[in-house]
C-alpha cells in the first residue's frame, strides 16, 4: 500500500509514471495505491531477488515489515510481527526508539509532510 506522496516520490526517482508500478485502491484510507506485483512470482515490481531497487524511498508499509501496527480504542499503538518473515529473531534486537521513530515518520507521512528516509 502506498500513500499519494510516496507514489509521487517513487515516480520522480524511478522516472516511471505512477500507473506503471501501482494500482489505484478505494476505501483504504490513508492509502491511495497498491504496488503492482510481478506476474510469475507475485512479488513487488521493484524487488530484484532479495534487493529492493527503491530501498531508500520504500513506502511506510515496507518500512514496517515484518511488523504491523495496530491502535487500540484508548489510542495506544502496538507493533506485532508476522510469522512469515524468515529473519525474525536473527538480526539485531530492535529498540523502542526504532519503533518510536517509525511511528513518528508514519504520522508525518500520513499528514502529508515529507520527511527524510532515515529509517
Amino acid at each position: 500500500m502506498l500513500l499519494q506522496a510516496e507514489a509521487q516520490t517513487i515516480s520522480k526517482a524511478s522516472n516511471k509514471r505512477v500507473e506503471a508500478f501501482t494500482v489505484e485502491v478505494r476505501n483504504r484510507q490513508p492509502y491511495t495505491y497498491e504496488m503492482k506485483k510481478t506476474l510469475v512470482e507475485g512479488k513487488c515490481v521493484f524487488l530484484e531477488g532479495t534487493h529492493c531497487r527503491i530501498y531508500e524511498l520504500r513506502p511506510l508499509v515496507c518500512r514496517f515489515y515484518p511488523f504491523r501496527l495496530t491502535t487500540s480504542r484508548d489510542g495506544k499503538h502496538r507493533f506485532h510481527n508476522t510469522s512469515e518473515c524468515p529473519g525474525i529473531g536473527k538480526g539485531e534486537k530492535l529498540t523502542n526508539r526504532y519503533f518510536e521513530e517509525l511511528l513518528k515518520k508514519a504520522h508525518l507521512e500520513m499528514a502529508g509532510k515529507s520527511v527524510e528516509n532515515s529509517i
